[in-house]
C-alpha cells in the first residue's frame, strides 16, 4: 500500500482545536454522547493510539478507549496539536503499513489501521468544526480516501446499530464528498448545535 500523507488532515484539525473557545467546551457535538471537551479528549487519545499503531507499540492497559473531557490538561490546545503532528509523522514511515497492528484493543492489518486513523481524523474534524462554528475544508485526498473506506462497509438494514459507524444518513450521490463521508459515517451533513 502507498503511504498516506496525514499532514494536511492533521494540520486542518489542529487549527480547529486551537480555535475552540473555553466557553464552547460543554457544547454538544454531532456525536450524541460527546460534548466538545469529550470530542477533544477523544481526538487526543486517538492521535496517540494511532501513532502507536503505526510504530507497532501497544497502548498501556487494555487499550479500550474511555472518553472524558474533564481530564483535558490546561495546555490541551498545544498537546492535541502535538499529538496530531506525531500521528502524521508516524504514518510517514513505510514500515507502518506492513503486517498487523493494534488499534486500541483490536488487532487489524496495518494498512487498514491507517485508513481507520485517517477517517477518524477527518470525520471528527468535521464534528469539531460543526460544534464550534468553524470553517473546515479538509484536503480532497483525505476526504476521498476516508469516503472509500466508509463506503466499503455494505451493512444490511437489519444489522443492529448499522455497522461500525452507526446507521448511515442518506445523502444525494452528487453531494460534496465531505457530505457523503459524514453521511456514510452516520452523521447528518446539515447538523447544527
Amino acid at each position: 500500500m502507498e503511504t498516506i500523507d496525514f499532514g494536511p488532515a492533521t494540520t486542518a484539525v489542529a487549527a480547529l482545536v486551537r480555535g475552540v473557545r473555553d466557553d464552547q467546551l460543554a457544547e454538544p457535538t454531532p456525536c450524541p454522547a460527546f460534548t466538545v471537551a469529550d470530542l477533544l479528549d477523544h481526538l487526543s487519545m486517538l492521535a496517540d493510539a494511532f501513532a502507536r499503531s503505526a510504530r507497532k507499540e501497544r497502548l498501556p492497559g487494555d487499550g479500550a478507549p474511555v472518553v472524558d473531557g474533564s481530564r483535558l490538561p490546561e495546555d490541551w490546545r498545544t498537546e492535541i496539536a502535538t499529538r496530531l503532528a506525531a500521528l502524521a509523522d508516524a504514518w510517514r514511515d513505510p514500515a507502518a503499513y506492513t503486517g498487523t497492528t493494534q488499534a486500541g484493543p483490536i488487532e487489524m492489518p496495518a494498512e487498514v489501521a491507517a485508513l481507520v486513523a485517517l477517517d477518524e481524523v477527518v470525520v471528527h474534524g468535521w464534528d469539531l468544526a460543526r460544534a464550534t462554528g468553524q470553517p473546515y475544508e479538509p484536503d480532497v485526498r483525505s476526504v476521498l480516501a476516508s469516503l472509500a473506506f466508509a463506503e466499503s462497509f455494505q451493512v444490511p438494514p437489519d444489522v443492529p446499530g448499522g455497522g461500525p459507524f452507526g446507521p448511515p444518513v442518506a445523502v444525494p450521490a452528487d453531494a460534496p464528498a465531505l457530505d457523503r463521508l459524514v453521511g456514510a459515517t452516520g452523521r447528518d451533513p446539515s447538523w447544527k448545535p
